[in-house]
C-alpha cells in the first residue's frame, strides 16, 4: 500500500446525492473490483492498481473549519470516492475530526462505510440529531464477498456494527448495491439492525473479469438485478423495512 500525505485545496464539494461530499482520502484499500471511484485515476495520475494506494488530505479538518463558516448549511455524504473508516482512518483520524466539526456546527451528516471502525465515533454520532450511518452490505455469502471486496471487512462484522449503531438510537441503513448473488440472505440478516434498505444493480464495467473467472456472468444481466430487486423490496418490506430500488 502506497500512502501519501496531500495537501488539499478544498473539501467540501458538490454532490449529486446530498448538497455535499467529503473525502478526506483518495483511494481506498477495500479494493472493491466493482468500485466506481476508480475512475479517480485518470484524474489523479496514480499508476499503481485500484487498492494499492491512498491519499491522504492531512489538512482536510482545518479546510473543513473555514469552508462551514462560509458555506450555506446542507448534508454532507462523508463517503463518495473511498471510504472514510478504511484503514488509513485509524492512524490518520480525518473522518473523526472532521465529523466532530459538523455535528458541532449543526450540519446534518450522513456517513457511507463498509468498516466497523465507524463505532469508535459513536459518542460524535450521538450529538447530533442529523447523523445516520450507513453500511454497504452486497451479499450475505462471504465467500462471494471475498472474490468482489477482498480487502473488506467480512460480513459479519458490518452487520455487528450496524446492530450496535442501531441500539444506541442512531439512525441506520443498508445499501445493497450492487446486488451480488446471496444478497437475498440479508433479509433476515438486517432485521432489527436498519430503518430503511436501498439497493441498486451493477451499474459499471470495471468488475466484468471477475464474473467472466468465476462463471457468475448470470449475475450482471438485466434479468438478475430486476429479479433480486423485487425479491429483496419484497422481502425487506414483509419485515416492516421500507426499502428502495434504485432502478
Amino acid at each position: 500500500m502506497k500512502i501519501t500525505e496531500i495537501r488539499a485545496k478544498s473539501i467540501l464539494s458538490k454532490s449529486q446525492v446530498f448538497d455535499y461530499a467529503l473525502n478526506p482520502y483518495v483511494g481506498c484499500a477495500h479494493a472493491c473490483t466493482y468500485c466506481y471511484a476508480r475512475f479517480m485515476k485518470r484524474f489523479t495520475g496514480h499508476m499503481e492498481k485500484w487498492g494499492e494506494f491512498v491519499d491522504v488530505k492531512v489538512n482536510a479538518p482545518e479546510l473543513l473549519i473555514e469552508e462551514v463558516k462560509k458555506k450555506r448549511v446542507g448534508g454532507v455524504w462523508i463517503s463518495g470516492v473511498c471510504d472514510p473508516y478504511q484503514p488509513a482512518e485509524k492512524r490518520y483520524g480525518l473522518t473523526r475530526r472532521c465529523l466532530e466539526i459538523l455535528v458541532e456546527s449543526g450540519w446534518p451528516v450522513t456517513i457511507q462505510t463498509k468498516s466497523p471502525l465507524v463505532l469508535r465515533d459513536i459518542e460524535i454520532l450521538k450529538k447530533s440529531e442529523e447523523a445516520e450511518v450507513g453500511f454497504t452490505i452486497t451479499t450475505a455469502d462471504e465467500r462471494i464477498r471475498k472474490i468482489f471486496e477482498p480487502g473488506a471487512p467480512p460480513v459479519k462484522e458490518r452487520l455487528k456494527a450496524l446492530a450496535v449503531l442501531h441500539s444506541e438510537g442512531i439512525k441506520t441503513f443498508a445499501m445493497i448495491a450492487p446486488i451480488l448473488p446471496g444478497a437475498e440472505g440479508l433479509v433476515s440478516e438486517l432485521k432489527g439492525k436498519v430503518d430503511y434498505v436501498m439497493v441498486d444493480r451493477l451499474n459499471y464495467h470495471y468488475a466484468d473479469w471477475v464474473y467472466r473467472k468465476y462463471g457468475m456472468e448470470w449475475a450482471k444481466e438485466d434479468r438478475f438485478f430486476q429479479e433480486k430487486g423485487e425479491e429483496l423490496k419484497r422481502g425487506f418490506e414483509e419485515e416492516g423495512i421500507p426499502c428502495e430500488v434504485l432502478f
